[in-house]
């Protein structure tokens, strides 16, 4: 991994220069929408000679070229706001009130505050170039003209139509990015030239932003029918302007009806969409543009920059991500730079490269794997362990389940346990299997009363149900073994001796006091409290409709990131089977069996996974939108790549995979593969 102090050299020479050159070609755009603008704002299908005239007369006034320099200055904005906002890793929200807390975060409310200033600053441009009556927000009263002398000024509501317009927009275009996910940044599966994309995409862009304009400019009408009063109102009061009574409210639906100014309100949003989203494609098509790092490097200042190096950095993302996508192409269509992968260190002979980067592919694979098998405990163990409905019909289950559970908790924990340094905790499950095997086991039957039954003493209950943090076996544990301790620790407590015997001499071991063991009446009331509140709220429908899971919502943050293990299988396939016919060190061969397993494990968990509900429903993706959807499908890739990943290696090696040392499951499952079954 990279030091702190070089993390983000790839950020400086390269993602900066990126979008400075995104931003300059954003620039030199906008004297072209500008003019198409003008043209569609001023049109006159009766007079169409005059119209082009005045128009190309008009685009070389004051007025435009000034608003061309503010509308500059708006695009730096916002390419700014698309620098500092993009994400590689889309973030998923699971439910309805994660949603809202996203909506609402401190960021995001700087991201919209500042997207309705940058709207009031573009309509207030388009408002001046349309001219006429949008042009000034003050005027001269009409019905003071006849009286000399008289100068007092009136609002003029159709500049701040516009104004307020800008500002709904803005805050729209802010809202919809983030609940639709728009600075998410994705990677195209087929590579084209940036001049191909933007050709392609730009009548897709332009579609999309006059709906989206035109359902905005919807929006904002009804909006301001019901309180429109109350900005002209405020404005009337800070300038000292008067209402024109000779003119219709436009919060009135006499008002609203003025088709020529929907039209231009319309006309204005979409400049202001289409300036924004050409700006926001641009800069999506510079950022994911393939960059080649070096495999091996001959300078030692330079020893950061080549790709075994780059592949171990986990920040900036978007290092790692055109680091592995580097990779992917590199092992399909760059023979040379596959065998410098191959090459061997001088002096000494060591597969540094190869080591290197099927180290952190494998890295990554396992990692989804422990993902997912977590995530399928999880899920298991929402639908099994309920502490609190342990009956009288259940003593042969639950003796079964404490007696497979040493065996099955020891690879929960192993997935739960973090790569370095974690402590290790012990799952709740522990607790519940173990006390409740206790108290169902033969040798503690005949002096064991029933949990449900009105002679249960309130310790047992909170023996079987739960653990006191207080108590010493909360929190890490040192040996599995200590799941035979519970009929012990609920024998002395109950005053019964160990192992079922009759009682006799009184226990010489100092039994610990009551007040360590028993929690106050103060607590206990205060959980009492807080478990009725629960349950309360949680049979609310608006706290239900909050909390209750979105259907497809987990299985998609779970493959969030997914593009980059789809690269490392892609990667990791191409260059094991290219070293059939090119590795003449056979550095590939010490890491065969491991490449294989990890592919097999994870072929396992990702079909468990598909088995799931909500998880094998694909989205349907709509067509005229310029929304980008790719992450919903990314667990579809991922299988995909991942059964095309051991295709491509068993088709290559065929038969000489049997002398691969692998377990017997795993055999199983690669003949699958080798029999074009699966």
């Amino acid at each position: 991994m990279l030091s702190s102090g070089e993390q983000h050299w790839f950020i400086r020479k390269v993602i900066c220069w990126r979008a400075a050159a995104s931003v300059a070609w954003s620039v030199l755009l906008l004297p072209v929408s500008t003019a198409l603008f003008v043209l569609l704002s001023r049109l006159s299908l009766f007079h169409p000679a005059q119209w082009i005239s005045d128009s190309m007369s008009f685009l070389c006034g004051s007025y435009v070229i000034f608003s061309l320099v503010l509308l500059c200055l708006v695009v730096l904005v916002i390419s700014f706001f698309n620098l500092e906002y993009y994400t590689v890793v889309p973030s998923i929200p699971c439910t309805k009130i994660a949603l809202i807390g996203k909506v609402l975060h401190p960021q995001q409310f700087i991201h919209s505050l500042v997207h309705c200033m940058m709207g009031m600053l573009v309509t207030w441009c388009a408002a001046v170039m349309i001219g006429g009556r949008y042009q000034f927000l003050a005027i001269p009263c009409v019905a003071e003209d006849h009286v000399p002398g008289s100068r007092q000024m009136c609002l003029n509501e159709f500049h701040l139509f516009f104004l307020l317009a800008g500002a709904f927009m803005g805050c729209s275009y802010s809202l919809f990015g983030v609940v639709r996910n728009m600075n998410y940044v994705s990677f195209q599966t087929i590579q084209q030239y940036k001049y191909l994309r933007f050709k392609g995409t730009l009548p897709l862009l332009i579609k999309h932003s006059t709906v989206q304009s035109l359902y905005t400019v919807r929006n904002f009408c009804i909006a301001y029918f019901f309180l429109g009063y109350i900005p002209r109102a405020w404005i009337c009061a800070t300038m000292n302007l008067h209402k024109d009574s000779t003119l219709h409210s436009l919060d009135t639906i006499a008002g609203l009806l003025d088709f020529s100014l929907i039209y231009h309100l319309w006309i204005s949003g979409t400049f202001l969409l289409v300036t924004w989203y050409i700006t926001w494609l641009l800069f999506r098509i510079y950022i994911t543009e393939v960059f080649c790092f070096p495999v091996q490097s001959s300078f030692a200042e330079d020893g950061n920059h080549f790709l075994p190096r780059v592949l171990s950095c986990k920040t900036p993302l978007i290092l790692k991500f055109l680091a592995l996508q580097d990779l992917a192409l590199l092992s399909q269509h760059s023979p040379s730079r596959r065998m410098e992968v191959f090459s061997l260190s001088q002096p000494g002979g060591h597969p540094h490269n190869w080591i290197a980067i099927s180290g952190e592919c494998l890295s990554l694979l396992i990692d989804l794997t422990q993902k997912l098998v977590a995530y399928h405990e999880a899920v298991a163990s929402n639908g099994r362990m309920k502490p609190h409905s342990v009956g009288s019909g259940k003593g042969s289950s639950s003796s079964e389940n404490s007696g497979t559970s040493i065996a099955e908790e020891p690879a929960v924990w192993q997935v739960q346990t973090p790569r370095a340094g974690g402590v290790l905790k012990t799952p709740g499950s522990v607790f519940v299997r173990s006390s409740v095997a206790g108290l169902r086991s033969p040798l503690t039957a005949p002096f064991t009363p029933e949990l449900g039954s009105p002679f249960g003493s309130p310790a047992i209950r909170r023996l079987a149900g739960a653990v006191d943090p207080s108590s010493p076996w909360y929190g890490s544990v040192q040996s599995p073994h200590v799941m035979r301790r519970g009929p012990k620790l609920w024998s002395s407590s109950a005053g019964s001796p160990p192992n079922g015997s009759l009682p006799g001499t009184p226990s010489p071991g100092p039994s610990p006091p009551p007040a360590e063991r028993k929690p106050s009446f103060f607590s206990l009331w205060l959980q009492n409290r807080q478990e009725q509140v629960k349950n309360f709220l949680a049979r609310r429908v608006p706290i239900m409709y909050l909390f209750h899971k979105l259907p497809e919502a987990s299985s998609q943050a779970l493959f969030a990131d997914s593009q980059s293990h789809i690269w490392a299988l892609e990667g990791l396939s191409h260059l094991v089977a290219a070293s059939y016919t090119e590795d003449r060190f056979g550095v590939v061969q010490t890491a065969f069996p491991s490449i294989l397993s990890t592919m097999l494990t994870l072929q396992e968990a990702v079909d468990k996974h598909f088995k799931l509900p909500h998880a094998s429903s694909k989205p349907v993706r709509s067509s005229g939108s310029l929304e980008d959807s790719t992450y919903k499908t990314l667990r579809f890739a991922l299988r995909a790549s991942l059964k095309t990943a051991i295709y491509r290696i068993t088709t290559t090696f065929g038969e000489h995979l049997h002398a691969v040392q692998m377990t017997t499951e795993h055999r199983k499952r690669l003949q699958q593969f080798m029999e074009y079954k699966e």
